[in-house]
């Protein structure tokens, strides 16, 4: 692949983080005290809120730098590897560790949904879990396809 088409995936990479950083800078806050308002009586909602939207942070930002370390592999030549397996292997689990997160979250946001009258709190949440599922089924489809592809690329070596 070229460099030029690795570094725009690379800046995608990149602009992929920025929006969700600032997500979770101003926008889970806010979420946390809203939660807290509807539910006065549950003082620690806020806090579990706020706990299950920052462990989301860790899988996805962690799947991003994987996703970036693939493409520094693809661009030094080295896509067929195993490093690039574990990689995809990586990407692949953290995408069930953040839909699987949120999913831990729903009963927290139905309660908001509940209370706030809004079911789109849940609609949304579903959509977040089905997105991270896809992600990590495409990451597993290309992970088994990779690793096909090295057995075939070594057979071929060997064969004289």
């Amino acid at each position: 692949m070229e460099r030029g088409t690795t570094l725009f995936l690379k800046a995608a990479v990149v602009l992929i983080g920025l929006p969700i950083l600032a997500i979770y800078i101003f926008v889970v806050p806010n979420i946390g005290n809203f939660a807290a308002e509807l539910y006065p009586e549950y003082t620690s909602i806020r806090i579990w809120v706020w706990i299950d939207l920052y462990a989301t942070a860790i899988p996805f930002y962690f799947a991003l730098a994987e996703a970036f370390k693939l493409l520094i592999h693809i661009e030094r030549k080295r896509a067929f590897s195993d490093l690039a397996v574990q990689a995809l292997k990586r990407i692949k689990y953290c995408g069930i560790g953040v839909g699987g997160l949120f999913a831990i979250g729903m009963p927290l946001f139905y309660l908001m949904a509940e209370r706030d009258d809004a079911p789109g709190i849940i609609v949304i949440g579903m959509v977040i879990i089905f997105a991270c599922l896809v992600i990590a089924v495409f990451a597993a489809v290309l992970q088994k396809l990779l690793q096909e592809a090295i057995a075939i690329q070594l057979e071929n070596e060997l064969t004289v």
